[in-house]
């Protein structure tokens, strides 16, 4: 039976052996994994193997969220019985920043400190019968594997388990750029709080929060947080009322409470300040000095406290026979989301309901597991390195309004979101709205944007999107459908797809071009259209050629597959295929080649002009020609169009002169790069600042900023908005007006990300083709009906949402 991962019943049973578990780590996810095992079948050995002694613990207060207390309250009423006792809760969020606090309210957190939570644990189990084994390391798992059932390893961060069978497990660990440190005041803050110190070193961060209840015959400051009422005792089983009595007495009693103090900074700015060389004492004194205010000059505490580096991990797989990972040991994600124990002990809640749900089948049991939490944890870790990434280069948002500071803070995750902060605290929204300049009533999707001199009336554009259906180039009926259909929905600025130069600059056969007059021609009848029955949409185009990335399949038929017939040939920056052995190696450009698609753009340019479009985009982005100049992965020259980033940069700054010349002064002129390849050796998120840079030099009125595509083994991180922090660091670097594109989904999104000063207008793309007009439907969805988003008159009787349901008279 030992060691087996499918479990036999024994003779004359009808249901498995009791299972024999092993967990190794006796933190709070490894603890509630085995009480919630044994809970379920007192006959279970469940044993808990804990290197260190009862009474030690790292850190001070954790973070449970609503959502992961109702779990414990489904799973062990008990535990969350005694849980409630200890729980200090608070709505607000304080923010200190250069003279100003600012707070936000309705959010909702719970906290109590980690000793007593182990504390409570502990008497958990052993009222159940756990077995628990302090200052005793465990075997190795796969000396556990062999003897028991199921092998629990929560082991942490630095997990043994995960380390000695990394071969299955897969983990991929990433350290990230900033140090921080735990400590500790002996004071409950009234709120949780962030502060930034501006040192002569570098921006220093604090992140606090209350975790253990003031005493109520000490004075305590204005809006100190509140304790949970306390549940009656008869609340407790009475094994374990005797084996966890409460802490807090009923007479009167002295202590302040307590607060988790985090400090964090980059690692360059840690060793400015002579961090590095700093003791864990002096550390903390040091640390308190720096935030004075915030802690009303108290001192700080530490607990084994040392400065280290967030490492992410992640784990290809879960599990390995009969040994699982939960908890840190399977993955972490920042702690400026307050998600570490929360997510060990959703993992130990799932990891038990699914060992029951599948009796006598382990295998089916773990795989459950995984299946249920990794999207979640996936999703948290999305959140959090969105939340962490912010933290690293808060220096670059300093000098944003002080409510537009707060609301970027609040929404860094983009968990938090414009609606529904709305809902948490009206009155700090609406204060951050008229900050940003919306008119009452109005959303920040709906105020104006004039870029150079073009005026839109709303920040929604149509992104390019390349449709492969031109015949010889030229646009047809379905580019008149297509583009006169967006137009109509509602958006301020309809682009084109990628508009080629010449027929050997074109990506597939079926796309659209301006290197003649006559599909100049045909591009006037879709902006005369735009014009005349959309009035006040903008229509702009964007011009750019293939390179390495042309002579392929329509995408349906086969994506960057080269022509079963009919290729041509292609150019490039140096002489590599997109994909060797799939793709033709194109030519690298001489002298004469360069000057020749110089001269190419330019005449697109002009006839752009002649064709009526309102704005000119020149596409430097996703590894096509002028991309490929840009990115070390794909130019290799040793000539003066090489090497550096500004030999990178000189060739796509030259077409962008030649373009803006030809392109009249008083029409826009975007540029859209890859502010990543996405892939190692590429172009970094500071290149791309300095490519912006270039560009705006040059006269560019705009950066649109994407990322990736450059070469077919990037390794994107996919998700909501992912983009967006590029756009936000060149925004905030340069003070250029940007165009965020990629996964912006909902018009919650991009109220967000305007309000919040990380874009100046939102590209959209897959939702204008599910939905032509979605602009429109976004504003009758915010009961919104000003001058940014008209109705069509033949329309304005669908301009409010349908029912959707029948009731009854």
């Amino acid at each position: 039976m030992a060691g087996a991962v499918t479990m036999a019943a024994a003779p004359g049973r009808t249901s498995p052996e009791p299972l024999r578990v092993a967990v190794i780590g006796g933190g709070p996810g490894g603890l509630y994994a085995a009480a919630l095992l044994k809970r379920a079948d007192p006959d279970r050995q469940v044993t808990v193997w804990e290197r260190n002694a009862p009474t030690d613990t790292f850190g001070f207060g954790v973070v449970l969220s609503d959502e992961t207390l109702g779990g414990i309250a489904d799973a062990d009423p008990d535990v969350y019985a005694a849980l409630r006792r200890e729980l200090v809760r608070w709505d607000d969020i304080h923010i200190a920043h250069r003279g100003h606090l600012l707070t936000s309210t309705g959010h909702g957190f719970a906290a109590l400190g980690r000793r007593r939570l182990l504390e409570l644990l502990h008497a958990r189990c052993a009222e159940l019968g756990v077995r628990l084994r302090f200052r005793a390391e465990a075997p190795p798992a796969a000396e556990l594997a062999a003897s028991h059932d199921l092998v629990v390893a929560a082991d942490g961060v630095h997990s043994r388990t995960r380390e000695a069978h990394a071969d299955t497990f897969r983990p991929t660990l990433t350290t990230h750029r900033c140090r921080y440190i735990w400590l500790a005041a002996d004071f409950a803050l009234d709120a949780f709080r962030f502060e930034i110190a501006e040192t002569e070193h570098g921006v220093m961060q604090l992140h606090a929060y209350p975790y253990a209840h003031p005493s109520p015959d000490l004075p305590q400051d204005p809006g100190s947080a509140r304790a949970e009422e306390p549940p009656s005792p008869s609340e407790f089983p009475s094994a374990f009322r005797s084996a966890f009595p409460s802490t807090r007495p009923s007479g009167p009693h002295t202590h302040p409470g307590s607060s988790t103090v985090i400090v964090e900074m980059r690692e360059e700015v840690w060793r400015a300040a002579g961090f590095d060389e700093l003791d864990e004492a002096e550390s903390a004194a040091r640390c308190a000095k720096i935030f004075a205010d915030a802690l009303h000059g108290r001192a700080l505490r530490s607990n084994k406290s040392a400065w280290t580096a967030f490492r992410t991990v992640v784990n290809a797989r879960w599990s390995h026979g009969n040994t699982v990972l939960l908890g840190d040991a399977a993955h972490t994600a920042h702690f400026s989301i307050g998600s570490g124990t929360k997510l060990a002990v959703e993992d130990a809640v799932a990891l038990a309901a699914q060992v029951d749900a599948h009796p006598g089948d382990l295998p089916a049991a773990l795989a459950a597991y995984e299946a249920e939490r990794r999207p979640v944890v996936e999703s948290t870790q999305r959140a959090a390195a969105a939340s962490l990434r912010w933290f690293e280069e808060l220096a670059g948002q300093l000098d944003r309004p002080p409510r537009q500071f707060a609301f970027n803070l609040l929404t860094r995750s983009r968990r938090v979101t414009h609606d529904n902060l709305r809902l948490r605290d009206p009155a700090f929204t609406s204060a951050v709205e008229t900050e940003f300049g919306c008119p009452p009533g109005t959303p920040p999707m709906f105020t104006p944007f004039r870029l150079g001199g073009l005026t839109l009336r709303n920040r929604v554009v149509v992104s390019p999107m390349d449709m492969y259906v031109a015949e010889d180039g030229v646009p047809g009926d379905f580019h008149l459908v297509h583009l006169g259909a967006r137009a109509l929905g509602g958006a301020g600025l309809v682009m084109t797809e990628m508009v080629c130069v010449s027929d050997r600059g074109r990506i597939t056969p079926g796309c659209t071009g301006l290197w003649t007059d006559a599909q100049a021609e045909a591009w006037a009848r879709i902006t005369a259209f735009v014009h005349a029955q959309s009035p006040g949409t903008a229509i702009g185009v964007q011009l750019g050629h293939s390179g390495r990335k042309g002579s392929t399949r329509r995408m349906w038929e086969g994506i960057d597959q080269p022509l079963p017939e009919g290729n041509w040939p292609l150019v490039a920056a140096s002489p590599l295929p997109y994909r060797p052995g799939v793709n033709q190696t194109p030519h690298a450009l001489d002298r004469a080649g360069l000057a020749a698609v110089r001269e190419e753009f330019t005449a697109a340019a002009r006839r752009a002009a002649r064709a009526g479009f309102d704005l000119l985009e020149l596409h430097c982005a996703h590894g096509y020609l002028l991309s490929g100049f840009l990115s070390p992965l794909t130019n290799h020259r040793t000539d003066a169009y090489g090497g550096d980033l500004a030999g990178r940069l000189r060739y796509p700054l030259e077409v962008f002169d030649a373009v803006r010349e030809a392109w009249p002064a008083d029409r826009p002129m975007t540029v859209r790069i890859s502010a990543t390849d996405w892939a190692e050796g590429g172009t970094t998120a500071d290149d791309a600042v300095e490519i912006a840079r270039a560009f705006a030099a040059q006269g560019a009125d705009a950066l649109d900023v994407s990322t990736g595509q450059v070469v077919p083994d990037e390794r994107p991180e996919f998700g909501r908005s992912y983009q967006t922090p590029y756009a936000d660091r060149i925004r905030s670097a340069l003070g250029i007006p940007v165009i965020a594109v990629g996964a912006i989904s909902s018009w919650d999104d991009v109220n967000s990300l305007l309000l919040a000063g990380r874009a100046d207008l939102c590209a959209l793309a897959r939702p204008h083709l599910y939905d032509p007009h979605w602009t429109l439907h976004a504003a009758a969805e915010q009961g919104y009906e000003g001058p940014a988003a008209p109705w069509p008159a033949p329309y304005r009787a669908g301009s409010r949402r349908p029912p959707t349901g029948r009731k009854d008279p």
